[in-house]
């Protein structure tokens, strides 16, 4: 009887264990807000996009079930370290100071930084043109310590999302925003942008780093192994350039 017991209990763990790994999924942040081409909230509530694409690819590669939860961009990472996500696929760029803090896979995309102001203004992306001048940039970006690195002729005017100091672009509140290029596209495409344009690309390499990656905490290494794998994988197979494709006309990966 206490064997029957003892076969039984084993049983039980067994499947209990089977369970336990069956349900098991990674948590993916991203960023609570709309971030096209990268990332964009349709009208029945999915996420889009190039960047969300490529997420689901990267899982399929991994063999992984993975879930989305939204996290407010200046509190991603702490989601990450307090383990309410396991990764961060939030367009963040991979810096020796976050790299401080958590690790990241290999890039997936790298594309530049540039300044947007109105057409007939005479800012550039040197730093004697936006002295005086008001720059409006997201906050915990490193968009944000470009400009703290570079601009500090100027005032500097944070915001939570990247809509939020387009917005005030339009109202005239600020005289220029920084961001990544690609994410200006449809800004500078809508009507509400037709008055502005990129005045120039920014580069600090220091600041900027190599390229976007998947954020994770440190102790996870074996994670990193398996998402450095996959991002290969759906390289070499075409899955990364057929995605691509979608959404750009050039190397978004970079060199």
């Amino acid at each position: 009887m206490k064997k029957l017991i003892t076969i039984l209990s084993g049983t039980v763990a067994v499947l209990a264990l089977s369970t336990q790994l069956a349900s098991a999924e990674i948590k993916i942040g991203y960023a609570a807000e709309n971030y096209a081409p990268f990332t964009e909230k349709g009208a029945d509530g999915q996420w889009k996009g190039f960047e969300v694409d490529i997420q689901k690819a990267i899982c399929a590669a991994m063999e992984e079930k993975c879930t989305v939860v939204e996290v407010a961009w200046d509190g991603i990472i702490p989601a990450l370290l307090s383990k309410k996500i396991d990764a961060i696929t939030a367009s963040m760029s991979i810096t020796d100071e976050r790299k401080k803090t958590i690790n990241f896979s290999d890039k997936y995309y790298s594309t530049p930084a540039v300044i947007v102001a109105g057409k007939k203004s005479d800012i550039s992306g040197d730093p004697e043109s936006v002295k005086g001048k008001i720059i409006g940039v997201q906050v915990s970006t490193i968009h944000a310590n470009y400009v703290e690195k570079h601009f500090g002729g100027a005032q500097i005017k944070t915001y939570s999302t990247f809509d939020e100091h387009n917005q005030d672009l339009v109202a005239g509140r600020v005289d220029a925003v920084v961001a990544d290029s690609l994410a200006f596209q449809g800004f500078l495409k809508g009507d509400s942008g037709s008055t502005f344009e990129a005045k120039g690309e920014l580069n600090d390499v220091a600041v900027f780093g190599p390229g976007v990656g998947v954020g994770v905490r440190k102790e996870d290494t074996e994670l990193v192994t398996k998402f450095n794998a996959a991002i290969k994988k759906i390289r070499a197979d075409g899955t990364y350039e057929a995605i691509a494709k979608k959404y750009f006309d050039f190397n978004v990966y970079g060199e």
